[in-house]
């Protein structure tokens, strides 16, 4: 477990500035904190936490009394690092002071005390040494705070209790924060050591059954000739897949050269593909390379080759087929040897039919055909992607912000149209509006997915009966589960953790039979 306590979350603990607002009006005491070197929170900004009587407040702003304070802080440590129990003590002016130690797994992480009371049995004793330390200490105003002695909180032996029972119930909400916290940084750590293993295929992020099933066809193709069609909705990390194929072939040491065919109209992308000659058209004031040229002995990458024109696309066979091309403007061919990747989120054999593609490119295209999985049919590798961006951003901030666990929940409940890339474009928004908290709490979620989470299950309603809310709930998540798991019951069962049997008696009951659906 880790030795670093997150002393700035438990001010935003609700049980502790409770318990700070009832002593301090019942009783005027203060609740401060020390780490484990018995430094008191709060004092690198020169200050405790609001002393609540005059006295304390004067005595922390003499130089000497607040190194007198610093050492009463320190000696809280000394008194209370062997011991499990609650110590009254006094500090250096004669206050008492009550100190409950913090331990977290038997490890001691510090102390909680509350202090600026007296006791009732020895109260008359305190102020006559109160007394006599203002009269040493500050002899200009010694009979100004003298007269606020007397006023002082006095508690009696059931009070000193009854305080200790609420110090030691906001030690017991610090424990369980802190277990949070540890268990949350160690599920970090355990993600991050499964990135280190055979999770990716070169920066690519998946556990998942999908994705492991195209790292071992990436393995495969990635030193071949042949060209690779990579089909996959907008934000799966095509370009990703086409860089990962470049650099692990043996052209990586060649240009990886990329192109969008959807941003260029017709002419501009024969330019840009084959490039021109001076004067081949207005604004041709020079001879230009082609991008086949460019990526001569590497590879062209054709991102969206489903939205160029047939006449288009005729020139593109030509290259792909006896690698020759022929410049805007030119008599004469040229010969290249470049490896083609495309990618398309357009379901290119529909076109073919439609005739608005042509079935011989897009048979040459198709000689290695890769699907990337959308992020809904791979959830496993969502707390992989969120961890993963979630340690890019902190570096880049320089942050150490962590995801809540209803946070995730809401995460890997969501479809993600947008795949990967919305998942990415989530993480960076949340980690810069949530400012200065430690946690990313789901309340900072885009609202869409808000309500997707509330919105996705029948069981969320709540109206109607309760039987058939929980029917239609069961259905879904086995309906999803079987989806994800490609319809392997006895992984889904385990998931579930019910029977295989069990599992199979509910998929007839809600006829959700693979051959049915």
């Amino acid at each position: 477990m880790t030795d670093k306590v997150r002393w700035s979350e438990f001010d935003k603990l609700h049980v502790i500035r409770r318990l700070r607002e009832l002593v301090g009006k019942w009783w005027k005491i203060q609740i401060n904190f020390t780490d484990t070197k018995g430094l008191l929170r709060g004092v690198p900004d020169g200050k405790f936490f609001n002393p609540l009587n005059p006295i304390c407040k004067a005595v922390i702003s003499d130089g000497k009394g607040f190194e007198s304070c610093r050492g009463t802080a320190r000696q809280t440590v000394v008194d209370t690092t062997r011991s499990n129990d609650a110590r009254l003590s006094r500090c250096h002016a004669g206050f008492s002071t009550l100190t409950v130690p913090i331990r977290v797994e038997g490890k001691y992480m510090g102390c909680v005390f509350g202090d600026g009371f007296l006791v009732a049995d020895s109260a008359e004793e305190q102020k006559v040494r109160i007394k006599a330390y203002l009269e040493r200490s500050f002899t200009g105003r010694a009979a100004e705070l003298n007269a606020h002695v007397d006023a002082l909180p006095v508690l009696s032996e059931k009070e000193i209790a009854y305080l200790t029972e609420l110090i030691e119930m906001v030690v017991e909400e610090i424990i369980v924060s802190q277990k949070r916290v540890s268990e949350e940084q160690e599920k970090v750590g355990e993600l991050s050591k499964e990135l280190g293993t055979r999770y990716g295929f070169d920066r690519m992020i998946g556990k998942s059954a999908p994705m492991q099933d195209l790292y071992r066809l990436l393995d495969r193709v990635c030193d071949s000739e042949a060209t690779v069609l990579i089909n996959g909705e907008n934000g799966t990390g095509k370009e990703l897949i086409a860089k990962a194929l470049h650099y692990n072939s043996r052209r990586k040491d060649k240009k990886f050269v990329v192109v969008n065919c959807g941003a260029f109209n017709e002419n501009l992308l024969e330019s840009e593909l084959f490039g021109h000659m001076k004067g081949a058209f207005t604004g041709a004031i020079r001879d230009k390379k082609g991008l086949f040229e460019e990526a001569d002995g590497g590879t062209l990458f054709l991102d969206e080759i489903g939205e160029t024109s047939m006449s288009m696309q005729v020139k593109m066979l030509r290259v792909l087929q006896e690698g020759t091309f022929t410049p805007v403007g030119a008599t004469a061919t040229k010969r290249v040897s470049v490896r083609i990747l495309a990618a398309t989120n357009r379901e290119l054999q529909k076109m073919v039919k439609e005739g608005m593609f042509r079935e011989d490119l897009y048979y040459r295209l198709k000689v290695i055909n890769l699907t990337v999985p959308p992020l809904r049919e791979r959830k496993e590798d969502i707390p992989l992607l969120t961890a993963h961006f979630l340690t890019k951003f902190n570096k880049e901030r320089n942050q150490e912000k962590t995801i809540n666990h209803s946070t995730l929940e809401r995460l890997i409940n969501h479809d993600w149209p947008g795949n990967v890339r919305e998942l990415e474009n989530e993480i960076e928004r949340c980690c810069v509006l949530v400012g200065s908290e430690p946690d990313i709490l789901p309340d900072l979620l885009s609202q869409h997915i808000q309500d997707n989470a509330k919105n996705k299950y029948p069981g969320y309603r709540v109206s109607g009966r309760l039987k058939d809310a929980l029917e239609e709930l069961e259905k879904q998540m086995i309906f999803e589960g079987l989806e994800r798991t490609r319809w392997n019951k006895s992984k889904l069962a385990k998931e579930l953790g019910i029977s295989r049997a069990g599992l199979i008696m509910k998929v007839e009951k809600y006829g959700l039979d693979k051959r049915t659906i």
